[in-house]
């Protein structure tokens, strides 16, 4: 049986798993989050391959060690996930959570030779807090681990070129907030990019906001309940 501490992560992943489908971030059966287990020996859960997000319960999750092998779970697992998951997780101490995705606005920003740009509020709290990793292939070589890593370097989030989004947070309402505006910035940069006379903020002015952003962190929490609550409305047996 799961300790309550894994019980709780269990949950709160499963919940990012549902609330990315709720939000149409999922891309079928491929992309994955993570949540690593505390202990003396590295593990972490993530979801077993074959399932669509929306279906993803707490109970369905596995319990993966840094070699691969499942430790807690009846179900394999994305190769490719577990490459870049377990990347973060043995090297960023302070990355407990790791969110993958594949979204639209998020490849679409990935294949840009500028990256996410400074053009609005949103895009702000990302000044200067967002590494690139340049496209290798599919994530099936573990050597690609050691570049991941440096790639994201301190980051809270990475840009994968012509691949995706990744973010990175002490919890999963951290890594999911984190998520949710990265992708919302390259949402609003897309749109942007239809119209004439776009302006990039002023630097001074980014790096303000940044630190006004990372000032109200303590609010997190209280969004990642609000979208709990959401979840409880709509889909409850994701706790299960």
């Amino acid at each position: 049986m799961p300790t309550p501490t894994e019980a709780l992560l269990r949950r709160d992943l499963a919940a990012a798993y549902r609330l990315a489908a709720l939000f149409g971030w999922d891309d079928t059966l491929y992309t994955h989050f993570s949540a690593r287990l505390p202990g003396p020996e590295p593990r972490f859960l993530i979801n077993p391959f074959g399932l669509l997000f929306e279906e993803v319960r707490a109970s369905d999750l596995l319990v993966v060690d840094m070699h691969g092998r499942v430790l807690d779970g009846n179900a394999d697992y994305n190769v490719a996930g577990f490459t870049i998951h377990s990347a973060v997780h043995m090297a960023r101490d302070d990355a407990h959570c790791v969110i993958h995705t594949h979204t639209l606005p998020g490849m679409a920003v990935a294949a840009s030779d500028q990256g996410l740009a400074q053009l609005n509020q949103i895009s702000a709290e990302f000044y200067r807090r967002v590494g690139y990793h340049d496209y290798e292939g599919i994530a099936l070589d573990l050597g690609e681990r050691e570049r991941l890593i440096a790639s994201l370097g301190d980051n809270i989030a990475m840009i994968l070129r012509h691949h995706g989004l990744l973010s990175v947070g002490s919890s999963v309402a951290d890594a999911f907030y984190v998520m949710y505006y990265l992708n919302k910035a390259c949402e609003i940069q897309l749109a942007a990019a239809t119209l004439e006379g776009v302006r990039d903020m002023p630097e001074a002015l980014s790096q303000h906001a940044c630190g006004q952003f990372q000032g109200c962190e303590w609010q997190r929490p209280l969004l990642w309940q609000a979208w709990l609550r959401k979840l409880e409305r709509e889909c409850p047996e994701y706790r299960s």
